[in-house]
């Protein structure tokens, strides 16, 4: 009999799960509720760089870093199943701030973690960073990470998902139930679904799907409010991506879209575009780059990350037969990629490639 694993969640964590497991010849089932219900992948900025952040938690960088690192393998594979526009791009960044002295810190971190990271590329200060980014304001200081990556987060999904269907994955909209102490029985909808495994990649919503199971995870949603504009007749989609060290991040996509982003909000899962939330990100947003005070506003999207209590990741075996892959916050688009090849690993009894004992979803909840 063909191996079945059920996969709860068709964001980048259960997308890249599932693209893995039909490339490996399993038997694939994809769950997930109907779209629009603030999915942290459909509103995430996909930014990918990950080497200036995670100082003092060395597991935690180096998920992340292994995960930047594979991307371009991952481009590839979907190239080769038909996906030749997963909308990721190699742009750089620049980690900006008011002086130089604000960037001494931040620079040296990355020289020391060049080293290991030889794809962050070229690490070098930046006279005019408004020559890479027009709309800066003047007099910031600047240094440019070049193997710094964007990618689209709804696109690079879909492509996983679109792949992994023509591998023969069957993708299931409906509302998802764990049960079972002894074995696990998964419906949808009330119907049954049988599987050899399951992996739990429900992001903000797995610690209720999980409960039945007898834990009670410690993953929370954070409201991340995400503003999109365009500047007409403006070419922004090989610009850099911005970083500062104070302030909402901004990048470029192509159709002369920018992205200011994002709140942080302990609220719930209250999905609501707020005044307060996207007045605070876009006047943060124009001090750092004034020229975008003409652009025109095009949407704002709002997305639920799931955070933990300890802020790393849950991702490993809860019981016999399910694995959770959750937890990643801010980082679901960096991380996601490698959480979901390696939950794909543990779901067949494999070993998953990376260390991932740091993040055990049944290690001790902070005090």
């Amino acid at each position: 009999m063909r191996t079945h694993i059920a996969i709860v969640g068709s964001g980048i964590v259960g997308s890249a799960a599932a693209y893995r497991l039909c490339r490996m010849g399993v038997a694939v089932t994809v769950i997930d509720r109907p779209a629009g219900d603030g999915q942290a992948t459909a509103a995430g900025a996909g930014i990918v760089c990950p080497w200036v952040d995670h100082e003092g938690d060395d597991a935690w960088y180096r998920l992340a870093r292994e995960s930047a690192r594979g991307y371009p393998d991952l481009v590839a594979e979907l190239a080769e199943d038909g996906e030749d526009d997963c909308g990721h791009a190699s742009t750089g960044a620049l980690v900006t701030a008011g002086d130089a002295a604000e960037l001494e810190s931040v620079t040296a971190l990355l020289r020391r973690r060049r080293q290991d990271a030889p794809e962050m590329g070229d690490i070098s200060p930046v006279d005019d960073p408004g020559a890479a980014f027009p709309p800066l304001a003047g007099g910031l200081a600047a240094v440019r990470v070049g193997g710094a990556a964007r990618v689209d987060g709804r696109a690079l999904r879909d492509a996983l998902l679109r792949a992994a269907a023509r591998r023969g994955a069957v993708l299931r909209t409906g509302t998802a139930h764990l049960g079972g102490l002894e074995r696990v029985a998964l419906d949808v909808n009330g119907e049954p679904i049988g599987a050899d495994a399951v992996i739990v990649a429900a992001g903000a919503w797995t610690a209720d799907l999980c409960e039945p199971l007898g834990h009670r995870l410690a993953v929370y949603p954070q409201r991340g409010q995400i503003a999109h504009a365009r500047l007409p007749g403006v070419d922004t989609s090989g610009w850099p991506i911005v970083l500062p060290r104070s302030g909402p991040y901004l990048l470029g996509f192509p159709g002369s879209r920018i992205v200011f982003g994002a709140t942080r909000e302990d609220v719930g899962f209250d999905g609501r575009a707020t005044v307060g939330g996207l007045a605070g990100l876009l006047s943060a947003g124009l001090a750092v780059a004034p020229g975008l005070a003409d652009a025109t506003v095009l949407e704002t999207r709002v997305g639920f990350r799931p955070v933990t209590g300890d802020g790393r990741p849950m991702i490993g075996l809860l019981t016999p037969g399910v694995v959770v892959a959750t937890g990643l916050g801010a980082y679901g688009l960096t991380a996601g990629p490698l959480t979901g090849t390696a939950a794909a690993h543990l779901a067949l009894g494999r070993s998953p490639g990376t260390d991932l004992s740091a993040f055990s979803p049944l290690r001790p909840g902070p005090p």
